[in-house]
């Protein structure tokens, strides 16, 4: 049986490496903002995340205005990460190393490649984890394929919404059977 993380769990410590080499801690914000969304994605090998990578740089803007921070990270090598980056053009931290035990620890579902050609290591399908100032899960959504993925202009408009203290939004689906 899978564990997954539900929204209002504290989110776990998990360390990557970014592009720059440095380690970093998935749900921590940096300086300036005080939420994270950390974007879970398949990796180089797949045109959808390439895709969707170029249009999350569209929304940075909007997730800024609302205090939160962005990061993607996927289960790539530093090699498979540094191809991806000249594919894309973002303007957001990127992260690789995704370990299988980080994988199960974050609840997201991983699929074994279809041949050599696809990318040699398993990996993790889309997964968005929202981290709010205390640590805890704001926002959740995982997929099990790469086809479904929050719409980023939504996504942007509702963090904006939930953050405004005029609108005092809890962590919503806290009761996960």
């Amino acid at each position: 049986m899978s564990v997954k993380l539900n929204a209002g769990d504290t989110f776990p410590t998990i360390n990557v490496t970014n592009s720059d080499g440095d380690t970093v801690t998935l749900g921590q914000p940096r300086e300036g903002f005080s939420w994270q969304a950390v974007f879970v994605y398949r990796g180089r090998h797949c045109p959808l995340c390439t895709r969707y990578l170029n249009d999350l740089a569209n929304y940075k803007e909007q997730f800024k205005q609302a205090g939160v921070d962005i990061i993607a990270v996927s289960a790539d090598s530093e090699s498979q990460m540094k191809e991806q980056l000249q594919e894309i053009s973002i303007n957001f931290p990127i992260a690789y190393g995704l370990t299988e035990e980080q994988m199960k620890t974050l609840g997201v579902y991983v699929s074994i490649p279809r041949s050599e050609q696809e990318t040699d290591h398993n990996f993790a399908e889309p997964g968005l984890f929202v981290v709010n100032e205390e640590g805890k899960l704001h926002v959740v959504d995982i997929s099990n394929n790469p086809f479904v993925r929050p719409e980023l202009g939504a996504l942007a408009n509702g963090l904006n919404w939930i953050r405004d203290p005029k609108n005092n939004y809890p962590i919503r689906g806290t009761l996960a059977y």
